[in-house]
């Protein structure tokens, strides 16, 4: 088993190296989520708004004709492209929006690269009768129109972010920041990163994905996969497979992340591969940094993949070889996301593509009664403006 060492650390990696006025609203927000887990009526009713309201659980999907178009193992995918709203990051939402109610908040505030967080958050609070702003950097609000027009119809407001590199980092940025000035909202924070709680709750809250995974496979297959594959930039969607298999040492669990345009190159998000411990966001992890010590800037083709950071819970589990963390290019998730939908009928979203392009290198050299299941975090459609011009 996978164990803390202490409160709100995985290994050396985790804590809050936060200001004061900040570090008691988290304090507020822990003793609330451990009261909470205690009580049976709030985890019944997340259980519940996931199946009538979520749709869960999501499918086990075996992909035939990719198999045989590798002639090599077999290919599985948790759909979690299949949930309302489109990717994983619903289940985060409704558990930390629950939790809101719980502590009498009605104003939430969500951060958002991809937009995906920012869907789930602008949905649960339209579900629960609660404000809802997102802070998304504007780089991002241009690439990510689609969902951007989803949030503005759940009534949501969106906050351009204008500094830095206008992407995720800086969106985290101004929502802590409003977060901490702002003392009756609730921080919907999107995915395993950020101070003490958040990588414990969004990973407990994300675990529902695993759970299923695992439970599914061996009611289909009589034995659990060779391989569980994930997509990591925070680490939310993988965290959430991983769980699942931690503790199984017959399976290989393989992280993957944005190699961007070729790690040589310095343009990518690939943290666990090339950074080094340091601080971020309130907490301690690999991190992508300058000489100086400040966040690197960094790129992925997804939206979702371009953080300089990684959930502590990921460097821990790097740290003590549980997780082998991969990188893939830009060019090998395009090739991927065109593969996937030609072969398969199923248009998976960037982020996912860069799991999947580990997986087709991998599946080749496999015996055919091996298995790779891949955690499918998204639905490609909010990525068609990004992709349409790169298929040729």
């Amino acid at each position: 088993m996978i164990q803390k060492n202490r409160k709100g650390y995985f290994g050396e990696y985790g804590g809050s190296f936060v200001p004061e006025a900040l570090q008691v609203r988290l304090d507020e927000l822990e003793e609330a989520y451990e009261e909470a887990k205690k009580d049976p009526s709030f985890s019944n009713e997340f259980i519940t708004v996931l199946k009538e309201y979520v749709g869960r659980p999501s499918a086990l999907t075996e992909c035939k004709n990719i198999s045989r178009h590798f002639g090599g193992g077999r290919l599985f995918l948790k759909r979690e492209d299949l949930n309302h709203t489109g990717a994983h990051k619903i289940n985060n939402a409704l558990g930390q929006a629950l939790l809101a109610r719980r502590m009498g908040k009605n104003e939430l505030i969500a951060e958002t690269g991809a937009g995906m967080h920012g869907t789930a958050s602008a949905t649960v609070a339209a579900l629960m009768g609660m404000k809802c702003t997102v802070y998304m950097g504007a780089v991002d609000v241009a690439r990510q129109a689609p969902n951007v027009a989803r949030m503005k119809v759940l009534g949501t407001e969106i906050v351009a972010v204008q500094d830095g590199q206008k992407t995720l980092k800086e969106a985290v940025d101004a929502a802590l920041k409003a977060f901490a000035e702002q003392p009756d909202t609730f921080y919907l924070l999107g995915s395993a990163v950020g101070p003490h709680p958040y990588p414990t709750m969004v990973r407990d809250f994300q675990s529902i994905i695993g759970k299923e995974a695992r439970s599914q496979f061996l009611e289909r297959e009589q034995k659990l996969p060779d391989y569980a594959i994930a997509c990591v930039g925070g680490g939310s969607n993988a965290i959430g497979l991983f769980s699942g298999f931690l503790d199984d040492s017959e399976v290989k669990i393989i992280g993957v992340e944005p190699a961007g345009k070729g790690l040589a190159t310095g343009e990518h998000a690939a943290t666990l591969s090339v950074g080094q411990p340091n601080i971020i966001h309130g907490f301690k992890s690999y991190v992508l940094s300058k000489e100086n010590g400040e966040p690197a800037e960094v790129y992925s083709i997804s939206a979702g993949l371009d953080y300089p950071g990684v959930g502590p819970e990921h460097a821990y589990l790097k740290d003590i070889g549980r997780v082998d963390y991969k990188s893939v290019t830009d060019e090998e998730a395009i090739d991927a996301f065109k593969l996937l939908s030609n072969k398969e009928g199923i248009i998976p979203a960037l982020e996912s593509s860069h799991a999947l392009a580990y997986a087709f290198k991998l599946l080749p050299a496999l015996a055919k009664d091996q298995t790779v299941l891949v955690n499918l975090s998204g639905r490609g459609d909010k990525d068609m403006d990004t992709v349409l011009p790169l298929l040729v």
